[in-house]
C-alpha cells in the first residue's frame, strides 16, 4: 500500500472510534462489567471502554488504532483506511475518556485476624509445602483478606514498603484473581536471595510451587512473580540486586507465556544477561506439583528442562 498522509484530525478520528461498536459491527459478544466492558481474546480477559482496551493477561493496552492492528492483524495504513471508512459506515466515535489526573495511593486491604481459609487453599487445593508457606507467611508476603477471605500475596520495595497486592480467591468454585488499583508492578511478589539467580514467575503460586518441588537451598536464591507477563519487576529486582547475574524464565506452557519469553530473553540478551528457560511439563508449575508427568510423560518433555540463550 502506498503512503497516505493522515492529517491530526483525521488520527484522532480513528484512534477515538468506538471499539464496543466496531465489535458488535463483527457479531462480538461483549459482558458489561461496572463501566466497562470483557471481551475475550480466546481464552483471556481484555477490557473495553469507549475507544481503549487493555489486555488483561498481556498488561498492554492502546487505542481503536492499535486495537485494528493487532486483531485484525492490519497495517497501519490498513487500520487507519479500516477506520475511517467506519467498517462501511457501521462504527461511531466513542466519547473521550477522560485521564486520572493522580493515582489512588496505595493501601494493602485489611487483614482478617487468622489464615485459616488461605491456608487451607494454598496447602490442600494448591499442593504448597507448609514450610514454605510459612516462611512467606511470617514475612508479611502472603495473609487473608477481612472482607473476602482472599490470598493477597504482597510485594515490598527495597525499604520495605508494600507496593503491590495480588489476589487470589480461596473459595470453592472461585476462579477470581488480579492485582489491586494503584500496585506498582516493578515491585510485584518477589525474594531476594544472596545468589546469583533469579526465577522469574507468572503467577505468585507457580512460584511457590516451583519451590516446593526445589526446596534445598531455595532461600539463597531471588524469584519474583509478574503477576502477568511484564518484566518490570524483573528489572526492578536486577537493579537492586547487583548479586544477580543469571536469569531463569520459567513462564508458562502456552502462548502467552512462550511469547513473554522470546520478548523478555531478547532484552536480556541485548544486555548481555545469561538466560535459561525452564518450561513446566504441563500448562504451569502447579500443575506440574499437583500432577507430576508419568515417565512417558517425561520422555516427551522434561520437566525443568534448562534452554540457555
Amino acid at each position: 500500500m502506498a503512503y497516505i498522509h493522515y492529517t491530526d484530525q483525521q488520527k484522532e478520528q480513528a484512534r477515538r472510534t468506538d471499539l464496543c461498536e466496531l465489535l458488535r459491527s463483527q457479531g462480538e459478544q461483549l459482558k458489561r462489567s461496572g463501566s466497562e466492558f470483557e471481551w475475550r481474546d480466546g481464552s483471556e480477559k481484555v477490557t473495553i471502554r469507549g475507544n481503549l482496551w487493555f489486555h488483561q493477561y498481556e498488561q498492554k493496552g492502546g487505542d481503536a488504532i492499535d486495537f485494528v492492528r493487532r486483531y485484525y492483524n492490519k497495517s497501519y495504513p490498513e487500520a487507519m483506511e479500516y477506520l475511517l471508512d467506519g467498517a462501511h459506515g457501521s462504527l461511531v466515535m466513542a466519547e473521550a475518556v477522560p485521564r486520572k489526573e493522580t493515582a489512588e495511593p496505595f493501601e494493602l486491604p485489611p487483614r482478617n485476624d487468622n489464615m485459616r481459609r488461605v491456608y487451607a487453599y494454598l496447602l490442600t487445593k494448591r499442593g504448597i509445602d507448609k514450610d514454605v508457606l510459612n516462611t512467606f507467611a511470617r514475612c508479611g508476603m502472603i495473609y487473608e483478606s477481612a472482607d473476602y477471605h482472599n490470598a493477597v500475596f504482597v510485594g515490598y520495595d527495597k525499604d520495605g514498603v508494600p507496593r503491590h497486592a495480588n489476589y487470589r480467591g480461596t473459595g470453592t468454585e472461585s476462579t477470581f484473581r488480579g492485582n489491586k488499583p494503584s500496585s506498582t508492578p516493578e515491585h510485584s511478589f518477589h525474594w531476594h536471595g544472596k545468589s546469583d539467580r533469579l526465577y522469574l514467575f507468572e503467577a505468585p503460586i507457580d512460584m511457590m510451587s516451583y519451590i516446593s518441588m526445589h526446596k534445598e537451598g531455595w532461600r539463597q536464591h531471588s524469584y519474583a512473580a509478574a503477576c502477568g507477563v511484564s518484566d518490570r519487576v524483573l528489572f526492578q529486582m536486577l537493579g537492586d540486586n547487583p548479586s544477580i547475574k543469571t536469569v531463569c524464565l520459567c513462564l508458562d506452557n502456552d502462548d502467552g507465556g512462550r511469547k513473554a519469553v522470546n520478548r523478555i530473553s531478547a532484552k536480556l540478551y541485548a544486555q548481555g544477561i545469561p538466560t535459561e528457560v525452564l518450561v513446566p511439563s504441563r500448562k504451569d508449575w502447579n500443575e506440574d506439583l499437583l500432577y507430576p508427568p508419568t515417565n512417558t510423560e517425561s520422555e516427551v518433555n522434561t520437566p525443568c528442562q534448562a534452554l540457555r540463550c
